[in-house]
């Protein structure tokens, strides 16, 4: 066992490295003596701990001597209950002002507490050094009237100094845009954990009606830490939002542990975890089944990227099961700053459209470096194409155009996007549909290398054609292996493929 995390009230533990989600077995736990019950995940959080105590988790299996890890919670300086505040919890009350008011009291190192209820608020703004806590039947209820939420500048010009302040965050535009329901700038320390709900309400609202067009201002998210440093998000449901979910954006070093992310699978762009421009994230043990991509990594469009070329860097995501969902993980397509050293280890997809899918086109930039991204001990049920690179994605307005679209070389400028090293290793697909991987590059600038290593991908029986890629001219495929067009290495080594027509490798 391994302490990933540990706070005043809560800890995170990593039970075995040799599963995905789940664990190879089930497990019984103990806490301190108190038995636990049954546990099927590899990563679990503990709740209610009390500050300051030593404790003992002990794991059993059948055939196997007992293990342990002991730890220490962390001292906490007061709990700041949001029900003193003035605050209801009949879901009906606006509670805005009772639960701004805690975070706004709460002194470093202490906790805002909200108890069990239904929490019915606008959008609230963190501070540093404090925890928030919604325990269990906690509800945090976002406002569905978005005449009462604060908008968040997409740019404000300096009075002084050289450096625009952005604000407002649009798919990778400073753009001005509604505060999501938990905001946090240029905070640090922070820890949001707990069993409790924060509930979008995006089907009561009208933020899924006509989702494209700016109404007041542009959607917002359930959380978003901008320029945010040191924080972590432990066990909390994150329903229906506005738009994207978990959205950090120019942050580093943060922890997203045992969070579980939902909404219906035709809501719009509600993506679960969207890290953007950012560095040192992790992310373990979460689930997902959301409208759009479950993972969707990022680093600006156009100007952004071009002008504060902040690239999205050193994350790793682990343990985590994404159900459903565009993509399982997905790098792009607003990547003009660049994304590397990404890794990607022992997770479950199920149901996804594509598990690595990676959406560049040109114009992006010379910034917009993909590089060093791996997958490794990967389990897939039902995907329907493993692995898809696309260099001629067809978005923005000028998409489908032959600047976008030619296959025939440009110039390579400034516009010009790069495709580095990705590596598949020991990914075990069952059920996939169109190919096993699908790679489009650019002939000016190909995909540098793909390496398929140690791999096993098996294919439904009369599976429908299907189109592998958003771009045009690609024909609708099924049962087939690795199609490649402008690629300078692919490397396929001791890989199975069962059920496929034609070749395990075809350039077309």
């Amino acid at each position: 066992m391994k302490l990933l995390f540990c706070s005043a009230r809560s800890a995170s533990v990593l039970l075995r490295e040799d599963g995905d989600y789940y664990l190879p077995f089930p497990v019984a736990l103990s806490l301190n003596g108190e038995n636990l019950g049954e546990e099927r995940r590899s990563l679990v959080s503990l709740f209610g701990l009390l500050p300051d105590t030593e404790y003992e988790l002990s794991l059993f299996r059948p055939g196997a001597d007992p293990e342990t890890l002991s730890f220490r919670t962390e001292s906490e300086t007061c709990t700041l209950d949001v029900r003193r505040f003035g605050a209801s919890g009949d879901g009906s009350t606006d509670d805005t002002p009772a639960l701004q008011a805690a975070i706004a009291c709460c002194p470093p190192g202490g906790r805002v507490l909200l108890p069990p209820g239904r929490y019915l608020s606008g959008p609230l703004f963190l501070r540093s050094h404090i925890t928030l806590e919604l325990q269990k039947d906690a509800v945090l209820a976002l406002s569905t009237d978005r005449s009462r939420f604060p908008i968040l500048p997409g740019v404000t010009f300096p009075t002084c100094g050289e450096k625009d302040l952005l604000l407002g965050s649009q798919e990778g535009n400073p753009l001005d845009s509604f505060a999501a329901a938990l905001t946090g700038v240029e905070v640090e320390d922070v820890n949001l954990i707990g069993e409790g709900i924060i509930d979008g309400q995006g089907p009561d609202g009208d933020w899924w009606v006509r989702p494209k067009e700016k109404n007041r201002s542009w959607r917002g998210n359930l959380l978003l830490l901008e320029r945010c440093k040191r924080i972590t998000v432990q066990g909390l449901t994150f329903r229906n939002s506005p738009f994207w979910n978990l959205h950090p954006l120019f942050s580093e070093d943060l922890d997203f542990l045992n969070v579980n992310v939902e909404a219906p699978s035709n809501s719009p762009n509600t993506d679960g975890f969207d890290p953007e421009s950012c560095r040192r994230i992790r992310l373990l043990g979460a689930l997902f089944s959301v409208g759009d991509d479950c993972i969707a990594i990022k680093s600006g469009k156009i100007w952004q990227g071009r002008e504060l070329k902040i690239p999205c860097e050193d994350l790793e995501i682990a343990y985590c099961a994404m159900l459903d969902g565009h993509g399982g993980v997905t790098v792009g397509s607003e990547m003009a700053g660049g994304v590397r050293r990404v890794r990607v280890h022992h997770c479950w997809m199920r149901g996804n459209d594509r598990g690595l899918r990676i959406k560049s086109r040109r114009g992006r930039g010379r910034q917009a470096v993909v590089d060093d991204i791996r997958f490794e001990d990967i389990r897939m049920e039902g995907v329907k194409m493993p692995l898809v690179v696309n260099c001629m994605y067809f978005c923005d307005p000028d998409g489908h155009s032959a600047f976008v679209q030619s296959r025939d070389p440009q110039p390579v400028d400034e516009g010009t996007p790069t495709i580095g090293s990705i590596v598949f290793e020991r990914v075990r697909a069952e059920g996939c549909q169109a190919c096993a991987g699908y790679i489009l590059g650019l002939p000016e600038q190909p995909v540098e290398s793909l390496t398929v290593r140690d791999s096993v991908f098996s294919f439904r029986e009369n599976a429908p054609a299907l189109v592998p890629a958003m771009a045009e001219n690609v024909p609708a495929v099924h049962n087939r292996g690795f199609i490649a067009r402008f690629i300078r290495e692919l490397k396929v080594e001791n890989v199975t493929m069962d059920r496929i027509d034609g070749p395990m490798v075809a350039e077309e």
